[in-house]
């Protein structure tokens, strides 16, 4: 223990010097744990310490050893929820119960997904399946629902507790009543239908969401065909091929990959109908009234609010951008001037490019990845007191040899958790940037914290010999926004694992994430790490302003197109439209809510994969970045590194996690409830260009 200490002690004082092409760097710990190609010594003598330090995990079949001691150590608990007095004891003991299964269930979760090796990720499926059915007969466990509700109708009891655990213990009871827990057994035995139903549609749709579309191959042009997947006699296509310049390779893509699959179709249709017979069954008006529940919207009707208000105030702006397309069309295509839903991300990206001169070649050799990840701690060690110390993994303890193990620690407080970096392209791996919870944090019995565990997958190039890997502005800002993520995990200090960091509602998870987006995109951030790879040159201050200005170049239209998303996902999950189909409520609300036309034959809901994870939630990014644009402004504008405000942010809105209402953390920080009118206040207001930009740039 202490000589690990003293090994800590002495990595933060050492710099690491590095030569590329004869121009010396020099790297901090935490910079050359990212920037350096690893070079992990072949132990084949040390002993697997199992994947993540468990144990049971040094191979595939050590999946089923964890989930039988999982399901074991869960009887037990069973037993003794349901013979206890009621108190804060049963709180607890429903707590132990959760973790008991989510520290198998998350972290097969995410092997299920990641992991390269075939054999591993098939078993954690088989035990995320076996998980998720001892979670469904729990939750309809009639004498363990019974013994929380001994809890919960004992007023004294009741008002003896802290807020955190009454809290947790109304979580747990609306678990129970969304599995319909207070239905009479052929009902019950219902709903538990739907819920297996629906793990089945969900998986189908999203693995449909994906799939591509194929086409003979003399359908298209000669001249394009090029740009596709060849497959025999046919084209596939994976994708919108949004940034191909050429109009006609993005038209075609457009209407092929969203040309509707009848399959699809059917999925759809029998998904949001399981989800509102499900919904109704246990006592709401709607899935959406359901999914709703306990976040800081609360209600459809507040959702719906804040989305028309929101669009009303957007129109012109957004007509306005939708005009600079059309001209900028007209100057590159004017046989074919006519604005269409697949010229949107193009000709935006177009506008910026030539108005601000953001080319992300220019911007990639000052975001090496190191520099991005020192920055980041400098950043939190100056508003959080949070250092980020590289740790060498042990044998077994990752999945691949070139994720990364960071500890975090407190000035004060010590070691608050670990992230695992999975930062690095290989075959297999999912290419998107997401945040995995493996173990959350909670008090344990003994009185010591079990500490949160987490990894951020992101899909970046390899280092080379002569080169770190560079990032472009946008993966350096949605590392900050994943980042963020990281840092609700390791902050939420929470007593009960069940409401550990980002367990909380979905429309206030994205603030921190998103906030982290604000400091990304401040000069004073920026200046602190960003030098090129090679002469340390300082990233110059009016090219940090051209990029931030650049993200407001067409923006009111992108958060237009943003609002149909959210609103379409609203009625999908509202009301049933009698009569209606899917695409049919597409084309309505397309014309009401975004700007351009519908495209005839093309089914966009059917690559909706948001409708699984997000039903009834998709708003939640628009909402998260209206609260996040508020903290931002009143907060941190001023000064970034402010560490009361850093603090403040911290007891307020990190710490909590879950254990808190939503709006009770936003008011806290802002010392005010914000309206429905003030949330689409601070989102429009940062449209409006900085006009210390403009003038910089006409210096």
């Amino acid at each position: 223990m202490l000589a690990s200490r003293r090994v800590v002690f002495t990595l933060k004082h050492f710099r690491l010097k590095v030569v590329y092409r004869n121009v010396t760097t020099s790297w901090s710990p935490v910079e050359a744990a990212f920037n350096a190609r690893q070079h992990r010594k072949l132990d084949i003598l040390g002993r697997n310490v199992g994947l993540f330090r468990v144990p049971e995990l040094t191979s595939p079949a050590g999946f089923e050893k964890a989930q039988e001691k999982a399901l074991e150590e869960t009887q037990q608990l069973v037993q003794r929820a349901c013979t206890i007095s009621p108190g804060p004891q049963t709180v607890q003991t429903f707590d132990q119960l959760s973790d008991s299964l989510c520290r198998v269930a998350d972290l097969a979760d995410f092997v299920k997904v990641a992991h390269p090796d075939p054999a591993f990720r098939e078993a954690a499926e088989k035990t995320c399946i076996e998980i998720g059915t001892a979670v469904e007969k729990l939750n309809t466990n009639v004498d363990l629902c019974k013994s929380l509700k001994d809890l919960l109708d004992n007023k004294d009891v009741m008002d003896s507790l802290d807020p955190e655990t009454r809290r947790v213990a109304e979580l747990f009871m609306f678990d129970f009543e969304i599995s319909g827990i207070h239905l009479d057994k052929d009902k019950r035995k219902r709903a538990v239908d739907l819920n297996v139903k629906l793990l089945d549609l969900n998986n189908e749709f999203l693995v449909g969401s994906h799939l591509p579309n194929r086409i003979d191959k003399k359908a298209l042009p000669d001249h394009i065909r090029h740009c596709f997947a060849l497959d025999g006699n046919y084209i596939q296509i994976g994708g919108l091929h949004a940034d191909a310049p050429d109009d006609l390779v993005r038209e075609a893509a457009y209407k092929i990959f969203l040309y509707p699959n009848p399959e699809q179709l059917s999925c759809l249709d029998e998904l949001l109908s399981c989800r509102r017979e499900l919904a109704q069954l246990v006592g709401y008006r709607s899935f959406a009234h359901r999914a709703l529940q306990g976040t800081m919207a609360k209600t459809p009707e507040t959702v719906m609010e804040f989305l028309e208000l929101l669009s009303e105030k957007l129109t012109d702006r957004a007509a306005k951008d939708f005009g600079m397309m059309r001209d900028m069309k007209m100057k590159l295509n004017p046989e074919n001037a006519e604005l269409m839903p697949w010229d949107h991300p193009y000709y935006s990206g177009v506008l910026r490019a030539e108005r601000y001169n953001i080319e992300p070649s220019l911007y990639s050799p000052f975001f090496s990845l190191g520099a991005c990840m020192e920055g980041l701690n400098m950043l939190f060690s100056q508003l959080l007191g949070v250092s980020f110390q590289a740790e060498q993994p042990e044998r077994g303890e990752v999945w691949c040899e070139d994720v990364r193990k960071l500890a975090v620690v407190h000035e004060s407080e010590g070691l608050l958790g670990y992230i695992y970096c999975d930062f690095f392209h290989r075959l297999d791996k999912p290419h998107q940037d997401c945040h995995f919870t493996i173990r959350g944090g909670r008090l344990k019995e003994d009185g010591e914290y079990q500490l949160p565990v987490v990894v951020l997958m992101l899909s970046l190039p390899h280092p080379t010999k002569n080169c770190p890997t560079l990032l472009t502005p946008g993966m350096m800002e949605n590392l900050f926004h994943e980042m963020g993520h990281a840092m609700h995990s390791m902050l939420g200090r929470t007593r009960y694992q069940h409401v550990t960091g980002t367990r909380c509602p979905t429309d206030f998870a994205e603030v921190p994430s998103i906030l982290m987006e604000y400091f990304a995109s401040d000069y004073r951030v920026v200046n602190q790490f960003a030098r090129h790879y090679k002469t340390g040159q300082p990233l110059p201050k009016s090219m940090v302003s051209r990029l931030c200005e650049s993200k407001k170049v067409c923006a009111a239209a992108d958060t237009q197109l943003q609002v149909f998303y959210a609103v379409l996902d609203q009625l999908y999950h509202g009301q049933p439209h009698q009569s209606k189909s899917t695409t049919e409520i597409l084309q309505e609300t397309q014309a009401l809510f975004y700007g351009l036309s519908y495209v005839p034959n093309t089914a966009w809901q059917l690559r909706f994969s948001h409708l699984i994870g997000y039903g009834a939630k998709y708003y939640s990014y628009l909402m998260s970045r209206a609260v996040a644009s508020m903290v931002w402004k009143q907060s941190f504008m001023k000064d970034p590194f402010d560490r009361v405000m850093g603090e403040r942010y911290r007891s307020e809105m990190l710490a909590h996690g879950g254990g808190k209402e939503p709006m009770l953390m936003v008011k806290g920080m802002l010392q005010q409830t914000p309206s429905t009118a003030e949330f689409v206040d601070a989102l429009v207001s940062d449209l409006d260009p900085d006009f210390e930009s403009f003038l910089m740039d006409s210096e």
